[in-house]
């Protein structure tokens, strides 16, 4: 099964819990505090892979989740940090977040890494809140805890050639022609049901070429496989439109050339911009040498014409030529151009208070801010952080857990008397 589109849901790793644990051994049942920090979660990394050719891996499984950090240990002994987890995608996979549809990756080349979520960082363990006034912390801190993301993954082939036109042109049969790709050919509309990619070489060059299916009258606006395929044909860098001059099924081909090249404009202004080759295929059929002149002369000199029949080869090897020879002066296939979208670590500001005797300690991301932010001599930023404290209801808080005049609040390395 052929998959270029998958909704999954990624989490990155939970910090591990710092521990709270104190030195015991024969003769000495309290000792110092030995409490060791939480290991960090792991991180979901996306990964490149050329030997994949679609998404159907995450068709089925949708949740992936990087493994948590491990809890700290006595003795000092940090937990153990949780493994990666990495997605391998096939090249030409463009990663965007669902809620915003922002890109956050395009995974261009072979091996090209992202990492997308970062895990959650360790938490404190006691050993790590010694200071020379307090030398037996009795608290830890929690590990921090990772948010679930939603990222939609659209495959959008890279290919030097655009194969496109009508249904039961001979697209397919074409391909097969001029590269050693092997699509389902047959006479009825529809039987290609997903991209075919194939290689063509010329001599010692060669080039690749992308047989794009589903493309019919209203295809920008979903009629047929509609936009379903579309996108793999945004990064080529020319097109090569395949025309049935032949008129067995009753269409003009000026017309299906006009209606083909119409749906390339409504869906991207760019593809309708690309180079391109008009192949005018089944001349062998009685009556397309008339059709053939017919179409040439509408045409004009806006595109270069290629009479050939795709079922006999005649005039495969001109058109190879002719397509190397239109690549040689284009640029070669480039990743998007797009503003990264990147998922940043919220900076919880969260905390928790520790009661020792008359002493109260204050520890979490708010102290941390807090930390970073207030010079204590001086008085303006003094008050920015006794408003702080009071908006986030902290003073509340330490007056219900019998904070007094006689009480010693500690926020990071500082002591403050409390005054109510």
């Amino acid at each position: 099964m052929f998959v270029d589109r998958a909704v999954i849901t990624i989490k990155a790793g939970d910090g591990g819990n710092g521990i709270t644990s104190f030195i015991h051994y024969k003769g000495k049942v309290s000792g110092g505090p030995d409490g060791g920090d939480g290991g960090k979660g792991g991180n979901i990394v996306f990964v490149a892979d050329r030997h994949l050719g679609n998404l159907a891996d995450y068709y089925y499984k949708t949740k992936y989740v990087a493994e948590n950090g491990g809890n700290g240990q006595s003795k000092n002994c940090f937990g153990a940090q949780g493994k990666d987890l990495v997605l391998r995608v096939p090249l030409g996979t463009v990663i965007k977040d669902k809620q915003t549809g922002n890109i956050i990756a395009d995974m261009f080349s072979e091996g090209e890494k992202k990492t997308v979520l970062i895990g959650g960082d360790g938490g404190k363990g006691n050993a790590r809140f010694t200071s020379a006034r307090r030398h037996a912390p009795h608290f830890s801190q929690l590990g921090e805890k990772t948010e679930t993301k939603q990222v939609v993954l659209e495959l959008k082939t890279i290919a030097d050639v655009g194969l496109v036109g009508f249904p039961n042109v001979g697209k397919s049969t074409l391909l097969s022609k001029i590269t050693k790709a092997r699509p389902k050919i047959a006479n009825y509309h529809f039987t290609t049901l997903s991209p075919n990619l194939g290689v063509c070489e010329v001599f010692d060059k060669n080039f690749t070429i992308a047989d794009i299916p589903g493309l019919i009258e209203g295809a920008s606006d979903g009629a047929g496989l509609g936009t379903e395929f579309l996108r793999h044909i945004e990064r080529t860098r020319m097109l090569v439109h395949v025309v049935d001059v032949s008129g067995v099924e009753g269409r003009d081909p000026y017309e299906d050339y006009l209606q083909i090249n119409e749906e390339l404009k409504k869906y991207s202004k760019e593809l309708s911009k690309l180079k391109q080759i008009v192949v005018a295929n089944k001349c062998d059929v009685y009556g397309a040498e008339e059709n053939l002149k017919v179409f040439k002369e509408k045409i004009g000199r806006k595109h270069k014409v290629i009479p050939m029949s795709a079922i006999t080869g005649d005039n495969t090897e001109k058109l190879k030529a002719e397509v190397l020879k239109v690549l040689e002066k284009l640029p070669p296939v480039k990743p998007l151009e797009f503003e990264e979208f990147k998922y940043e670590k919220p900076e919880r500001l969260d905390y928790e208070i520790f009661k020792e005797g008359e002493t109260f300690v204050i520890v979490g991301t708010l102290v941390d801010v807090l930390v970073r932010n207030v010079v204590l001599s001086d008085t303006d930023s003094l008050a920015y952080m006794h408003k702080v404290l009071r908006d986030r209801g902290i003073i509340n808080e330490l007056r219900k857990m019998g904070a007094t005049d006689k009480s010693t609040v500690i926020i990071g390395n500082e002591e403050f008397e409390f005054i109510d």
